[in-house]
């Protein structure tokens, strides 16, 4: 083992032994690309996948979480958003299937949610998008904590990956696992997050177009086309309508999304719908968009979820290459280094 593979494994170690995984590289969750193939193969490949649950009902998570089990003995998790009307329903089945991590992602874990997961056993991961709320949760009794910058694809926050990591990295790293995630595509980035005191990273983009993924051909040829500057964040037309922004590829159906804003401000005018039922139909908005992109290929209205990492997105690979590569190009850096 080289200098720099060795120092790799070392700063790895902490977030190796939290996932129980050969690599402390985390699969962000993708909705309808991080499926049971996808998850499967990072799991296989010594990273750790994760399922998208997304807006699937308790009895498609259900059969997800087994096919996923059926194709791997690895470690992986499953990802729920915390607005989910039936997020208790679904809690129940990752424990009814032994899940051993649980990443709430979409705002603070609701009242009761945190014990529920917890008591049955499950390691819980939550998304820290500034300092303090990185200290409410570790104060709430979360297992550890991702750090997403605005460079990531799907929803996203403000600030950059870099700020967030100098922020939050030195204050809260020794209290407990914490992954980066936002913009990450070679093992440079790893390396030098690593080194500020992350346990490990989390990739998307990245992992959307390898050989495993099943998004169609249409949708992975849009992200080879990419550059950093074509993903692009949604617009909020209304401040009332607290729409978290999304990062997709521009196309027409960012066009659509402003449209669809409208339609459910003007029923939130007309007190049609409550917030949080007017926030659903958004984030059912976005799941079908996604899905005529990832799963029809239609990539002019549906949506192309993607991080600014796509133009280091160049062709399609299997997910062993693309973690082997990310691995060597860290141990390189860590080499470099020491020298």
């Amino acid at each position: 083992m080289s200098i720099g593979e060795e120092r790799l494994q070392r700063r790895m170690a902490r977030g190796r032994a939290f996932l129980g995984s050969e690599t402390a590289i985390l699969c962000g969750a993708m909705s309808w690309v991080s499926e049971r193939n996808l998850v499967s193969a990072i799991s296989n490949a010594g990273g750790f996948g994760l399922i998208a649950c997304g807006a699937m009902t308790p009895e498609l998570l259900d059969a997800e979480i087994a096919g996923t089990k059926a194709l791997t003995g690895k470690p992986f998790g499953v990802n729920l958003i915390t607005m989910h009307p039936q997020l208790f329903e679904l809690i129940e089945v990752c424990a009814k299937h032994q899940v051993t991590h649980i990443v709430l992602a979409g705002g603070l874990p609701p009242a009761g949610s945190l014990d529920a997961i917890k008591g049955n056993g499950a390691k819980l991961i939550c998304f820290a998008p500034a300092l303090s709320l990185a200290k409410k949760l570790i104060r709430s009794g979360v297992d550890a904590l991702v750090v997403e910058g605005m460079e990531a694809g799907g929803h996203i926050g403000p600030v950059s990956t870099s700020v967030l990591a100098q922020e939050i990295l030195p204050e809260v790293a020794e209290q407990l696992p914490v992954f980066v995630a936002g913009g990450i595509g070679r093992g440079e980035a790893i390396a030098g997050y690593l080194d500020m005191g992350a346990a490990g990273v989390q990739l998307g983009t990245r992992f959307a177009c390898a050989t495993e993924s099943i998004a169609h051909p249409n949708f992975k040829k849009a992200f080879f086309r990419a550059s950093a500057r074509d993903a692009v964040a949604s617009v909020q037309i209304d401040p009332r309508l607290p729409v978290i922004p999304v990062r997709a590829l521009k196309n027409a159906s960012s066009e659509l999304f402003t449209a669809k804003q409208r339609e459910v401000a003007q029923l939130l005018d007309e007190n049609k719908v409550e917030m949080m039922e007017a926030q659903l139909q958004i984030e059912h908005y976005w799941a079908g968009a996604l899905r005529r992109a990832v799963i029809e290929g239609d990539v002019d209205n549906g949506s192309l979820m993607a991080g600014q990492s796509v133009g280091m997105v160049t062709r399609e690979e299997p997910v062993a290459e693309i973690i082997a590569q990310l691995m060597a190009e860290a141990a390189h850096a860590l080499e470099k280094r020491a020298a």
